[in-house]
């Protein structure tokens, strides 16, 4: 599907008169919410593409009240959207499709990322479902990647549109959370799990998207460092661009119900689990739709450097 964008870079919806739903913007950059959509292996070929669209304009878009789906109907709504990933490349909680992110204390997820970014075919959508939410805590927060790059100034649009960064699972959570005092049975995973095989790709810091055809930043807590850069210069580059694309202007918080799904374009956005919801239980399942290897704005694609995910994704499956 091609998306039509008019001059406000606005999706032009294209859903037809089946269409069930409806849409909500919920921030001037990102974020909607889908009313009148029941998730499912049933759902409609004109909700699908509504929701999709819908994903592609606002970046996230959730939907409340899914209560009756269990991981089948996860699994089925997802493939709709897309091939699938396995759960992850290296971190196993029992299903071949469902990463489970269960906690009662901190979580792995609690900085800054972009989902997978250390393999090269960095997934398209993730489709993240409410099982346990705790009483109070426990959001979830998204930045638009795309209004990030389109705010920079043009000196650092030159800089960033040659730069490429290193990506590594080495660099996961551990290195990032504020909860590093413990990494138990509390923790979703521990870092050795995490890191059970390296991982590290380069890919550009600017993509062009493929469905939409916007430029987006490539970064999160997985870069190591930027080609070409030493440590330090790359420390004080990330930062720098990192908090870009973390102004507020630039995210949307959601306080979870049980029963939502949060849908986002992963090309497009970064997240952060907050945990703050003490020694309270969390669980959210999360399925991920397979994407295609970066491109950056000269068209040269994202480089393995070390590791082969054709396990976690099969490339050949998006040609079709």
């Amino acid at each position: 599907m091609t998306l039509q964008l008019d001059h406000h870079d606005h999706a032009r919806p294209d859903t037809g008169p089946d269409a069930g739903g409806s849409v909500q913007r919920l921030g001037g950059r990102i974020g909607a919410r889908i009313d009148g959509v029941r998730l499912g292996a049933d759902t409609s070929a004109a909700d699908v593409a509504l929701v999709r669209q819908a994903i592609l304009e606002h970046k996230v878009v959730f939907l409340r009240g899914q209560h009756h789906l269990d991981d089948a109907g996860h699994i089925a709504f997802a493939e709709k959207l897309g091939p699938l990933t396995t759960a992850h490349p290296t971190v196993n909680t029992g299903s071949s499709r469902v990463l489970s992110l269960a906690a009662d204390q901190g979580m792995a997820a609690n900085s800054w990322h972009t989902d997978v970014t250390f393999v090269d075919r960095i997934p398209a959508f993730s489709v993240l479902r409410g099982v346990t939410i705790p009483a109070y805590g426990g959001n979830t927060v998204w930045a638009n990647t795309v209004a990030a790059y389109a705010a920079l100034p043009q000196p650092l649009r030159a800089l960033v549109d040659e730069l490429w960064a290193v990506h590594t699972n080495e660099y996961d959570y551990a290195r990032t959370s504020e909860n590093t005092a413990s990494h138990d049975s509390t923790q979703v995973f521990s870092r050795e799990e995490f890191t059970r095989e390296v991982f590290e790709t380069q890919h550009p810091v600017v993509r062009v998207h493929p469905e939409t055809g916007e430029r987006s930043l490539v970064l999160g807590h997985f870069v190591k460092s930027f080609v070409g850069l030493n440590g330090r210069e790359s420390a004080e580059l990330f930062n720098l661009l990192q908090n870009r694309v973390t102004r507020l202007e630039n995210t949307i918080r959601w306080t979870w119900q049980e029963g939502d799904v949060a849908i986002w374009d992963n090309r497009a956005t970064q997240h952060y689990a907050v945990a703050d919801f003490d020694s309270q239980r969390r669980e959210v399942r999360r399925i991920t739709v397979a994407g295609d290897v970066p491109v950056a704005v000269d068209g040269r694609r994202s480089v393995v450097v070390r590791g082969d995910a054709a396990a976690f994704s099969d490339l050949d499956a998006l040609i079709s």
